[in-house]
């Protein structure tokens, strides 16, 4: 007997990805607190929810960003671990965003260098960041 691929449904695989954006969803133990980071951070408009226990943020649908929504959810177990997935935020003006989400509440936990690396990874330069509960993220740039 064979294995086959799962039966899909509203187009073919022949047709390829359908995918049209992309949701993240974030664990923490206050989601008001990392909502109100998030949205400043990403400049998100739309806030749904009240944190019990989601609070999903977004631009409600005005932009063609990749990232369509992201929701903070609460959890009750605390992070104990470097995330094994994290956000890779692009801009063109590094020290400047960087700057601006530190001062909502990020810090910096390996800032770029161009001394190690000089030409990055495939020619990018990243800071690693974490939110105010310790979630990483990198701020990206040429």
């Amino acid at each position: 007997m064979s294995e086959s691929a799962p039966e899909t449904t509203g187009g073919s695989a022949e047709a390829g990805p359908q995918l049209r954006a992309v949701g993240v969803t974030i664990d923490c133990a206050d989601p008001e607190r990392i909502a109100d980071f998030w949205q400043a951070a990403l400049g998100f408009a739309r806030r749904v929810g009240d944190g019990r226990p989601y609070i999903t943020l977004s631009d409600g649908g005005g932009s063609s960003r990749m990232l369509n929504h992201l929701t903070i959810q609460r959890v009750p177990e605390a992070k104990t671990a470097k995330l094994r997935a994290h956000l890779d935020l692009f801009t063109g003006d590094m020290d400047s965003e960087v700057a601006r989400l530190v001062a909502l509440g990020a810090r910096v936990l390996v800032p770029a260098s161009t001394e190690t690396d000089p030409d990055g990874h495939l020619g990018f330069r990243a800071t690693v960041m974490a939110d105010p509960e310790g979630s990483e993220f990198c701020i990206v740039s040429r």
